[in-house]
């Protein structure tokens, strides 16, 4: 897998997620929805492999990737937290720093959905 670009997603990234809150009055700290860590796992080409995961949860990522520019991935978490079943979709891009960017890194930047509601409706 030398050659792949999936070799750039391999590791632990930081994933914060945001209430999708359309009112500037809304402070900044109120909008935090998720806090954790993807692990990305290598794997065969187009495949995504890996666990999203923090205090409390744990979340088995299975999906794909396409090369292009933006490179994607899609995947879907699934897992059992506190006895209930949770399943989110995610959808993203990777974002390559810009050429004369100071401290930058790769990011993958996108959006999730609950794909099945929680039954306590938290989260």
């Amino acid at each position: 897998m030398a050659d792949s670009p999936y070799n750039l997603l391999i590791g632990n990234w930081t994933y914060r997620s945001f209430l999708n809150d359309p009112e500037l009055q809304t402070k900044f700290n109120d909008l935090e929805f998720g806090l954790g860590t993807i692990r990305v796992d290598d794997g065969p080409a187009n495949e995504f492999h890996g666990a999203i995961f923090g205090p409390g949860w744990n979340l088995t990522l299975k999906g794909s990737t396409n090369y292009g520019n933006p490179y994607e991935v899609r995947f879907q978490g699934e897992g059992v937290v506190s006895g209930e079943e949770w399943i989110y979709d995610y959808a993203g891009y990777v974002v390559r720093p810009w050429p004369n960017g100071v401290d930058q890194r790769l990011a993958m930047v996108g959006t999730i959905v609950r794909t099945i509601p929680h039954a306590s409706g938290n989260g």
